[in-house]
């Protein structure tokens, strides 16, 4: 089986948002960065080369695939910031109130600047996704 490219890695998170070229996606980042840590309680990891994770959870699919990732997390790519967080049942009526996005009806929300969207919504995703990974998955702060 091939190596799994996203697990955790040692560049620390800071370096990593120092050095995105966009200042509003750097910007951007910094600010998702305090807003997870706040939601979580649990210090950032990088997660292979691109994704800014929180907390780690084991899993196995039937196929017998299995590995580890982040609970939720957040990558500042080129042409989005693309949050990482578990859809919960009230996801779909917090996205209506969000903002300026795309995608969301999965895993995966693609944001093209904090200023789009509402801040405290974007927050109780980040939370609900949370409790909803929380009640699927042992979960640790590691």
């Amino acid at each position: 089986m091939a190596e799994l490219k996203t697990k955790p890695t040692t560049v620390k998170p800071k370096d990593f948002i120092a050095a995105v070229e966009n200042e509003t996606r750097r910007q951007d980042a910094q600010t998702l960065l305090k807003l997870f840590e706040k939601v979580t309680g649990w210090k950032a990891k990088m997660w292979g080369p691109t994704i800014v994770g929180f907390g780690a959870y084991q899993y196995t699919y039937d196929s017998g695939h299995s590995g580890s990732m982040c609970v939720v997390g957040f990558s500042p790519r080129h042409a989005n910031l693309v949050i990482y967080a578990a859809n919960a049942a009230d996801t779909p009526a917090l996205l209506k109130k969000l903002g300026k996005h795309k995608g969301g009806d999965k895993q995966c929300l693609y944001i093209n600047k904090l200023a789009d969207v509402d801040l405290a919504v974007l927050e109780k995703i980040i939370r609900s996704g949370l409790a909803e990974m929380k009640k699927h998955w042992p979960v640790s702060a590691s």
